[in-house]
């Protein structure tokens, strides 16, 4: 298990590096449909820069607000912060700042850039109707993807999908509107520049898939290592089993869950089945969660 944690830390490395890379080619592809010539391949590094910069001190709090979260106030939410408090005690972790986001729904994320600048958010759903044992079980989870940093590119990838798909979106829309490179005669008949349009054209369609498929390799296996690290930091799998049969059980979603943020949270907070909403197939097909009866049976071998 170890070794997988030091794998997922070079990992997330990688990933936030291709996330870079992928920026700043979008962004060279809008520049050069537009025409900006040399000067693009400034204008696309001034934007990965940037955009890279803001990500890593602000996508926590673009994750927490895109949820609706608030502070957990530690007298109406005594246990929550007992819970979390013992838990961090007990791993050697700074305590996170913690969260509560009014919804039925049973769910719960963590978000930040490292484990001294980090936040746990929990629904009220996930309060009601999980006991101490059971919740307990969640946090864990939860903590462990802040020991595991995991939080880091999973945060980042909030806003840098987020970006991608914006700015890939706004140069076709003004493509589409007549906007782009002048005409081919305009460049001597064609030749390089018109091979350079077509080549940035087909990244603006493909990058939000690219930045996607991104996306599922921050989640999946990370999943179902903080489900571990979250048992070995409590001793008792039963209890996060048991979380895990209840959220499978529960049809609601998180209302303020979106395909942006679903990554973070404990199980998809999206419509997966067509008992929770319509889109339930389209969600099921870009799904960043392993499925939870892997992830019970997996805990259940423990």
């Amino acid at each position: 298990m170890y070794d997988q944690v030091a794998q997922n830390k070079r990992r997330s490395l990688l990933l936030i590096a291709c996330f870079v890379v992928l920026v700043a080619a979008v962004a060279w592809a809008v520049t050069q449909l537009f025409d900006f010539g040399a000067v693009g391949f400034a204008i696309a590094a001034v934007v990965a820069a940037a955009s890279a910069g803001a990500s890593y001190w602000k996508s926590d709090s673009v994750a927490l607000a895109m949820s609706r979260a608030r502070p957990a106030d530690p007298t109406t939410y005594a246990r929550l912060h007992n819970l979390v408090e013992g838990l961090c005690i007990a791993s050697g972790l700074p305590k996170p700042r913690v969260y509560v986001i009014e919804d039925e729904a049973p769910n719960a994320f963590a978000t930040g850039r490292d484990p001294r600048h980090a936040a746990i958010a929990v629904t009220t759903g996930l309060l009601a109707k999980l006991n101490r044992v059971e919740l307990e079980g969640v946090l864990a989870h939860e903590l462990s993807h802040i020991k595991n940093y995991d939080i880091l590119v999973s945060t980042l990838a909030v806003t840098m999908v987020g970006l991608i798909a914006l700015v890939s979106d706004w140069g076709i829309r003004f493509l589409w509107w007549g906007g782009g490179r002048r005409r081919s005669d305009d460049h001597g008949g064609g030749g390089p520049g018109v091979v350079i349009a077509l080549v940035g054209f087909a990244l603006l369609i493909l990058s939000p898939i690219i930045a996607r498929l991104m996306q599922f390799a921050v989640s999946r296996r990370r999943e179902a290592l903080a489900d571990v690290s979250g048992v070995e930091m409590t001793r008792y799998p039963p209890g996060l089993i048991s979380a895990l049969e209840k959220l499978r059980t529960d049809e609601t979603v998180v209302h303020s869950g979106s395909r942006a943020t679903a990554h973070l949270w404990i199980e998809a907070p999206i419509a997966r089945t067509a008992e929770e909403g319509r889109l339930s197939r389209l969600n099921r097909l870009f799904d960043t969660h392993p499925p939870l009866d892997e992830r019970i049976a997996a805990l259940r071998e423990l």
